[in-house]
């Protein structure tokens, strides 16, 4: 026997019910009963939404169509990028002079201490200062020496400031020789105040070394020491 459909159905899954629901209006604690209006009653039929289809978004892990791996052989390091670099004899010193880099430590953050005492605050230990100067002004100190690899206790007079020098490591007439001299007066002050270029060290060692560069001059103790190869001398 075969099922019978009922009248007026077409095999289709049947409808919801349809949803009443009631609208009220005018309600609330101060409206009159005499005026209320009657509740009204709305049909609405609420049928099945129709589904929608969905485009799968591309894998993350998917790698791009046009997109090129970086290859090792690619990258170069610095000694490579440096052996790219032409090499050239260094200029005249003619034409230089201190001044051209400006007065001598000057305050060129202008944090109210000048560049060698901000120097001497920051490679020195157990530092005292001067009264009255905001810890600006150092008046003793203990230097570990990055180039005889000693001890040095500094104490600020006339006879004995020098012992504690900042060194230019590449020298104001070294930098004029080698490119300084077509920068402008303001890049000129900024590079002979450079704290990355200032080191605090003992003053006989860093007379010694005057305006050399790394090519004549490297200090041969402590942790900056030349370490002499074949072939090479320091």
């Amino acid at each position: 026997m075969h099922p019978t459909t009922p009248p007026g159905s077409s095999g289709s899954p049947p409808r919801a019910p349809p949803l009443a629901v009631l609208v009220t209006t005018g309600c609330g604690p101060d409206s009159a009963p005499s005026t209320q209006p009657a509740p009204q009653t709305v049909t609405v039929t609420a049928t099945p939404s129709e589904s929608t289809s969905t485009t799968p978004s591309p894998s993350a892990t998917e790698a791009p169509a046009n997109g090129a791996v970086p290859d090792d052989s690619d990258t170069q390091t610095a000694v490579a990028v440096l052996a790219d670099l032409p090499i050239k004899g260094r200029a005249p010193k003619t034409g230089y002079d201190r001044d051209l880099f400006g007065q001598p430590w000057t305050d060129v953050d202008r944090n109210g201490c000048d560049t060698r005492n901000d120097i001497l605050n920051r490679d020195l230990n157990v530092e005292t200062h001067k009264p009255g100067t905001d810890n600006c002004v150092v008046l003793t100190g203990t230097l570990e020496d990055p180039y005889t690899a000693t001890t040095i206790d500094f104490q600020r007079g006339q006879d004995t400031s020098d012992d504690v020098q900042i060194d230019h490591v590449v020298a104001l007439s070294d930098a004029w020789q080698k490119g300084a001299q077509q920068i402008t007066a303001a890049d000129r002050v900024a590079f002979a105040n450079d704290p990355l270029n200032l080191l605090a060290v003992d003053g006989p060692t860093n007379a010694q070394k005057g305006d050399a560069d790394a090519a004549s001059w490297l200090p041969r103790t402590g942790p900056t020491a030349v370490t002499t190869s074949p072939g090479r001398s320091p």
